[in-house]
């Protein structure tokens, strides 16, 4: 064999292990992945039961409940749609009526959406960029201010 012959069979050998290595890591993340969505997203498209989902948006005002133990029920929105949310576990401490609040988890087969993590916003530049920019676009949005509040 020749020095180019072994140099592009190195470079091909070496191609190999790079995709095998990609596909990897894809396979392995594909489980585990959460696509991002406000309430209208997920209220407006047909959902398949047990896909995970990232939901973002704004607690209702009067919409929250509490249940038994640590279960939790309220109403996230986007001022446009809203969905019911349940979650069972420790609320975070900013977690409340009128805040930014990003949970993660399932949409059942009845349309409510079964939380498993919850996270509160701290102030609007910790909000999801797609959560602000559809705030920005509704007019609910107020630079330097707190956001859904009109002054």
């Amino acid at each position: 064999m020749t020095r180019k012959g072994r140099r592009l069979a190195m470079i091909g050998a070496a191609g190999v292990v790079l995709a095998a290595a990609v596909g990897l890591v894809l396979f392995s993340l594909g489980g585990t992945m959460s696509y991002f969505a406000g309430p209208s997203d997920i209220v407006g498209k047909q959902t398949t039961p047990g896909q995970r989902w990232r939901l973002g948006g704004l607690v209702e005002q009067g919409s929250l409940q509490r249940g038994s133990a640590s279960e939790i029920a309220f109403m996230v929105t986007d001022t446009n749609k809203s969905i019911k949310v349940i979650y069972s576990g420790i609320v975070p401490d900013l977690f409340r009526e009128g805040q930014g609040v990003v949970a993660e988890g399932v949409v059942d087969s009845a349309g409510v959406f079964q939380a498993d993590t919850l996270l509160a916003k701290h102030d609007e530049k910790y909000m999801p960029k797609e959560v602000a920019d559809a705030l920005k676009a509704q007019g609910h949005w107020e630079e330097g201010g707190a956001y859904g509040k009109k002054p």
